[in-house]
């Protein structure tokens, strides 16, 4: 099912998000505060990861998304990047098959072309592997930019209407790499900074933006509460007045 952008058309305004997505934010910053190496912290972060995965699930969230790796996360020292990917390739080892236990799915988006073969043919037959299952997506971004997501999807989309000088909204959307997904009802970043750092940069038009100064490795159930709380105040419009809210729920 493809889902039409908020800018087109209204969408509905759960009191749950249907859609969260995160920016895992702090890890290095984690670590460092207690003087240990910066793995220590992603290796922590882990840990909330499967936390924070457990308490959506829960909660009814449909779709968490979580952005791992940049595509600038390749401009980090050497030795932290291939420490990174192979706590992928451990943590994709050790946690695929409690997801797909608890009827999760994983889709993993993003230029995985750059990954060496063997996390290349772990992602792949991880997504296989949970395909079907129907609680919950869980997606990670790696090596995913916003800028490269927008670029490939016109690429796809001028391949598909040949000749064609006019496009819309519509017609783009299919080639976005999370087309599956609606667009985020609730943007969390945590670690102090306020940015959208090149992160879902089409979908999050009219998201609810959440910044936290809890690291990363420290968010914990009750921080997603806090989030999910600072959504269900929020007075969503998309473009509408109050008074035209006021009127449709009265």
């Amino acid at each position: 099912m493809k889902y039409t952008s908020s800018t087109t058309e209204v969408p509905d305004a759960p009191a749950v998000p249907r859609h969260v997505a995160i920016i895992m934010d702090g890890n290095g910053r984690w670590a460092t505060k207690r003087f240990l190496p910066r793995v220590a912290g992603h290796v922590k972060g882990v840990e909330a990861v499967r936390t924070v995965v457990e308490a959506c699930a829960r909660r009814g969230v449909e779709y968490l998304t979580l952005f791992a790796f940049s595509s600038e996360n390749w401009r980090r020292p050497e030795e932290e990047v291939s420490l990174l990917m192979r706590l992928f390739v451990t943590a994709l080892d050790r946690e695929v098959s409690k997801l797909h236990a608890n009827n999760i799915r994983l889709k993993v988006v993003g230029d995985l072309s750059r990954f060496d073969d063997k996390l290349q043919s772990m992602i792949a037959s991880a997504e296989r592997k949970t395909a079907n299952n129907t609680r919950m997506t869980v997606t990670v971004c790696a090596n995913y930019g916003g800028r490269w997501d927008i670029m490939q999807a016109v690429g796809k989309m001028v391949a598909a209407h040949p000749g064609a000088g006019d496009f819309t909204e519509e017609q783009l959307a299919p080639h976005l790499a999370m087309a599956y997904a609606p667009e985020p009802d609730l943007f969390v970043r945590t670690g102090g900074e306020q940015r959208i750092s090149n992160f879902l940069l089409w979908q999050l038009a009219y998201t609810e933006l959440f910044f936290t100064d809890t690291y990363w490795p420290d968010f914990s159930i009750e921080s997603l509460d806090e989030a999910i709380a600072s959504y269900q105040h929020r007075e969503r419009r998309f473009g509408r007045t109050g008074a035209q809210l006021a009127e449709k729920t009265s």
